[in-house]
C-alpha cells in the first residue's frame, strides 16, 4: 500500500478552500465541472468536427456512463 503526501501547494489550496463558505465551495465544484465538460466537449468537437452541438453532447453522454461503469481496484484508494 502506498501511502499518498500532501505537497505543500495541496496544502495551501486546502487553507483556501477552508476559508470559503459552503455556497462558495459549491460554485468552485460546478465551476470545475464545467471546465472539465467544456474541455469533454472541446475534445470531441476536434475528433467529430462534422457533428451537431446534440450529436457532440449525446457523444458526451456516452462518455460520461462508459466512465461510470468502470470499477477501480479498492487498494487505489486508501
Amino acid at each position: 500500500m502506498t501511502t499518498t503526501n500532501f505537497t505543500h501547494t495541496d496544502l495551501e489550496l486546502l487553507r483556501l478552500r477552508l476559508r470559503l463558505s459552503p455556497g462558495q465551495r459549491l460554485q468552485a465544484m460546478l465551476d470545475a465541472r464545467e471546465l472539465a465538460v467544456g474541455m469533454m466537449r472541446g475534445r470531441l468537437h476536434s475528433r467529430y468536427p462534422d457533428l451537431s452541438d446534440q450529436e457532440i453532447n449525446l457523444k458526451l453522454l456516452e462518455e460520461i456512463e462508459r466512465a461510470q461503469q468502470i470499477r477501480f481496484p479498492a487498494h487505489l484508494f486508501p
